[in-house]
C-alpha cells in the first residue's frame, strides 16, 4: 500500500488554487478548477466557502464541510511543486 505524506497546512490562493504543505516539507499548489465541473464540488465556486478550507484531523486530507473533501493522496499526486 502506498502511503503519502500527511497534510500539515492548506491555504486558499487566487484562482481556485490551494497551497498545500505536507509533513515532509514539500509545498504543492493544487488547482481546484477542474473539480468545479463535478456536481459534488460545484459549491466551491462560492469564494466564501472556498476560503473555509481546513486540514483534516491527522492530516489525511482537507475539507470544506461534511460533504466536500480531498484526500492527501489526491493533493500529493495532482499538486504541482510550489515556486
Amino acid at each position: 500500500m502506498n502511503s503519502y505524506p500527511r497534510v500539515e497546512t492548506v491555504k486558499p490562493l487566487r484562482d481556485k488554487c490551494l497551497l498545500v504543505v505536507f509533513s515532509n516539507g514539500v509545498r504543492k499548489v493544487y488547482d481546484c478548477k477542474p473539480l468545479l465541473e463535478n456536481e459534488i464540488f460545484s459549491p466551491l465556486t462560492d469564494d466564501v466557502l472556498f476560503r473555509c478550507v481546513k486540514t483534516d484531523h491527522g492530516g489525511y486530507g482537507i475539507s470544506w464541510n461534511d460533504e466536500i473533501d480531498l484526500s492527501e493522496s489526491e493533493l500529493w499526486l495532482h499538486g504541482v511543486p510550489a515556486e
